[in-house]
């Protein structure tokens, strides 16, 4: 996002919290802005008109926000009004940038939701292991990206292999990214774990292992990369057989291979090279 964008963005993220932490059923309403956000959202997709006059800066603030009230008081709850309503009368960059503001609004609100309910690390566990599913079930995900089906026939495909799995929260997170992709299922549903470990102030490790971490493993080698990168980690970890031993770690864009394959494909590039001299 530009400069004013993320001005918006900040300025309207603050509101959102207040309004959240002030409700007297936090989680309800979390839930209820985030998702009815995401249906607006959906609405503006199919009506450019819309978006742009919403976002239009040559409108005086009190004129955007009467056009949101206009077409969506009466049909969302006052409280999503609220916040629609004040990112309308901020002045954002372009209509593409207000619609990213409205989307991380809406998953601001269901991660605070999720935060109230005492869920937010399940939340990221759930949304970075269902992008592991994705990796692994290739058909699905092809279907999934899709370009000639619906969102809507997307978010179904998805709805009916994950519901009753994951909470309400990851639920609607997943259903929104998958329906509007970014880049790909798997990347934006791993991007979107990494946006909730945020959230709870950790940097994430991607952990590939040729067995399944046990719980002790798994804090173990959290403790050892927050001494190594002097910050809070997260690990989202995966088994991957191919390794053969050992794993292989990612934080950020930093690898360490310690994985069995990684160190005999340096022994056979090492023997390589010296038989080449």
């Amino acid at each position: 996002m530009k400069a004013a964008s993320r001005e918006a963005q900040s300025h309207v993220t603050g509101q959102l919290e207040s309004l959240i932490g002030s409700a007297d059923n936090a989680v309800a309403t979390a839930a209820q802005i985030g998702t009815e956000l995401f249906l607006i959202v959906d609405q503006l997709d199919t009506e450019r008109a819309l978006r742009v006059a919403i976002a239009d800066t040559s409108l005086e603030a009190g004129q955007r926000a009467g056009i949101v009230k206009d077409v969506f008081g009466g049909k969302v709850a006052e409280p999503t009004l609220n916040i629609l309503t004040a990112a309308a009368e901020q002045e954002w960059s372009t209509p593409r940038e207000f619609r990213a503001g409205l989307i991380n609004l809406g998953r601001i609100a269901l991660q605070k939701g999720a935060q109230e309910q005492g869920q937010l690390e399940q939340v990221e566990n759930e949304l970075y292991q269902l992008s592991v599913l994705l990796e692994d079930e290739k058909e699905l995900t092809q279907l999934l990206s899709d370009r000639t089906a619906t969102a809507a026939q997307k978010r179904g495909l998805l709805a009916s292999v994950i519901y009753g799995k994951v909470t309400m929260f990851t639920e609607a997170l997943a259903l929104q990214v998958i329906g509007r992709p970014h880049h790909n299922p798997v990347d934006d549903l791993a991007a979107l774990a990494e946006n909730v470990a945020e959230m709870r102030g950790k940097s994430v490790a991607r952990v590939k292992t040729a067995e399944a971490l046990n719980d002790t493993q798994r804090d173990a080698l959290a403790r050892k990369l927050e001494q190594i990168y002097g910050r809070e980690i997260a690990i989202h970890s995966e088994v991957d057989p191919s390794l053969l031993g050992g794993m292989v770690v990612r934080v950020g864009d930093e690898v360490i291979d310690g994985s069995t394959r990684g160190k005999i494909e340096r022994l056979r590039t090492d023997m390589a090279a010296q038989a080449a001299k």
